[in-house]
């Protein structure tokens, strides 16, 4: 009964999102940016909405725009800001740490085009507001920090084209990636996320573990992409793993890119990697396409909330996600359960979470006040489909970029007093670029030794989503992996905690062509995978003694019991009298050896007489 309540009310969620026409303007009018002040203030360039169109009612005037956009929130990325806060109030709160002195932020959204996102920062940069820029000129007495930038590193290299001119300093909270660790490039840049040295080793640890030999692979289409594709064939190869496809997503994508999906159903198992900007469109396209015959093992959550979705099946559930080994931060939780509008009343999402969910009605006055609403509401109640309670890696991320500024400032105010004593009442003054020394310092020291950056680059828990019926949300841990334990430990599973995709009544198999049975062998075919073969029978003097055998071993014509035997092409019988202890019982060992084989080929055997005598030994 619980169960259909909870189903009942998911659907009525999802109804108030898509009935457009009875949501109140105010949930369309969305400004690109909010201000939390302090002493000193960090810069947070964050992907929570975007705008799309189709293209219908282009502007009279202004290029490249058209009149027909429609606004899209992405809430499971408000985590981002909720982050960013909970870090900031722990580091206010401490007295140990930049005493007297507050940290404040300033958010501006990505939009993902490189137009919007150099134009966000030079707003930041220039303090003036409104889209009015004037280069090198702060307009506004503010101490700038540092720019927070993510997800994906295409946002970070187009943001760090800006800021790389004054030195400032920028942390990532993406995806760590090789490209932006060019130090000629971007000589103030910082990522927090670990390298993941060792994801691919994992995932295909995983997948030769269920016998899946035949997998399907989907990647970017840039310069990561053709590191993590050359990764995995090596790490496949060595496994005698094969891929059915590699599917690279385009920069831009497009609900009508058939090709990409064809022969998509020749496996039954595919690995997605890469970050969740530039695999937005593909999760999108799953989803849509219900594509629920496939096991996903991904690096990344599924982020996409879809409107107007009454199925009851969802295409990730069953899915196997990758995921670092962070210690769990119980507190984040009890921060969420606290959030309100009431609460930040300069966030510009929190009324638009409040009025969808909770049918808070925005007052006449502006859109920032709510009426009607519930006193004991609560973002921890939401559905985890549409906003996770616990943190994310990019949430952790921020969290950690958070205090490797505050500490960054903490050393740098240290090394001022120790200069200057005195103050001169004016607080903590600094240019950003003056930062990078420390920052640098602290990126170099052991991360272990820090609370607030404890991660091991080689280790990953292994989570599985039960989302069956849509809208329960669950990622249940069922294993990890340890890359420094030993080879034949590496991998630890719960097999029976894992919930497969609903098609599948137990493990599935992923393989081009099924084992070669006793007396077969394989034969490869000339221009296909190894993993794709054809079964062939043994010839009249050959035997295959495995499953699955490539190759074959040969019995020796008109055998005798005074010859030398010579079973899987190797042991030799010891010259013995016949009848003797040792003799029976070499005999019954490798007679044995050939009735495990087949009967089929024992009689086989027998009838040509070329072992006459030998199962009479054992009874056989």
């Amino acid at each position: 009964m619980v169960a259909w309540i909870f189903i009942f009310w998911f659907m009525q969620i999802n109804k108030c999102v898509s009935a457009f026409t009875y949501i109140s303007s105010c949930y369309y009018r969305i400004s690109e940016e909010f201000h939390h002040e302090g002493d000193v203030v960090i810069g947070a360039f964050f992907p929570l909405h975007t705008f799309h169109t189709k293209k219908e009612k282009p502007h009279s005037t202004i290029p490249y725009y058209y009149l027909d956009n429609k606004i899209q929130y992405n809430f499971k990325n408000y985590q981002y800001i909720l982050a960013l806060n909970f870090a900031i109030e722990e580091i206010n709160g401490n007295p140990s740490l930049l005493p007297n002195i507050s940290l404040g932020f300033d958010f501006y959204n990505v939009r993902f085009t490189g137009k919007y996102i150099h134009s966000n920062t030079f707003n930041w940069l220039t303090a003036l507001g409104l889209r009015n820029y004037l280069p090198n000129y702060n307009c506004k007495k503010r101490n700038f920090t540092a720019a927070l930038t993510g997800t994906s590193w295409i946002t970070s290299a187009l943001t760090g084209t800006l800021l790389q001119l004054f030195k400032f300093p920028q942390i990532t909270f993406g995806p760590y990636d090789f490209h932006l660790s060019d130090r000629g490039q971007y000589p103030s840049l910082y990522q927090m996320a670990p390298k993941d040295i060792s994801l691919s080793l994992a995932i295909v640890s995983l997948v030769v573990y269920f016998n899946w030999s035949w997998v399907g692979l989907i990647l970017p289409d840039d310069h990561k992409g053709n590191i993590i594709l050359s990764d995995f064939s090596e790490e496949m190869e060595r496994k005698g793993i094969c891929l059915a496809f590699v599917k690279m997503t385009p920069a831009t994508w497009t609900s009508y890119f058939a090709k990409f999906w064809e022969n998509m159903d020749e496996t039954n198992v595919t690995i997605i990697y890469g970050d969740i900007d530039s695999l937005e469109g593909v999760m999108r396209n799953i989803e849509q396409r219900l594509l629920t015959w496939n096991v996903w093992i991904m690096n990344i959550e599924h982020h996409i909330i879809d409107i107007a979705d009454y199925f009851m099946l969802d295409p990730f559930h069953g899915s196997l996600i990758f995921k670092h080994n962070y210690r769990e931060n119980f507190e984040f939780t009890k921060f969420i359960q606290t959030v309100n509008p009431n609460k930040y009343p300069e966030d510009i999402y929190l009324p638009k979470l409040w009025h969808l969910f909770f049918k808070c009605s925005f007052s006449d006055i502006n859109c920032h006040v709510l009426e009607n609403c519930q006193t004991n509401a609560s973002l921890d109640v939401f559905p985890r489909h549409i906003f996770d309670g616990s943190m994310s890696d990019e949430s952790r991320s921020i969290y950690n970029g958070v205090y490797t500024v505050a500490h960054s400032l903490h050393e740098m105010r240290i090394q001022q007093l120790q200069m200057q004593p005195y103050e001169n009442g004016e607080g903590m003054v600094f240019f950003p670029w003056q930062l990078n020394t420390f920052l640098k310092d602290i990126e170099l020291k052991d991360k272990r030794s820090l609370d607030w950056r404890q991660t091991i680059d080689t280790e990953y828990d292994i989570l599985n989503i039960w989302n069956l019926p849509k809208g329960l949300g669950l990622k249940v841990k069922i294993g990890s992996f340890s890359a420094n334990a030993p080879q034949d430990q590496q991998l630890c599973l719960s097999e029976q905690m894992i919930q497969w995709p609903e098609i599948f009544s137990e493990i599935p198999q992923s393989v081009c062509s099924e084992s070669c049975g006793p007396g077969f062998r394989k034969v490869t075919q000339e221009g296909k995978s190894i993993c794709c073969y054809r079964c062939t029978p043994c010839a009249d003097n050959e035997i295959s003694n495995d499953t699955g055998a490539d190759t074959i071993n040969f019995f020796k014509d008109n055998i005798s019991l005074g010859d030398t035997y010579r079973f899987r092409g190797s042991v030799k019988h010891p010259q013995v009298q016949r009848g003797t202890a040792s003799r029976q019982a070499w005999h019954e060992k490798r007679c044995r050896q050939v009735c495990e084989v087949s009967r089929e080929t024992l009689c086989k055997c027998r009838e040509e007489q070329l072992l006459p005598k030998i199962c009479e030994f054992s009874g056989l």
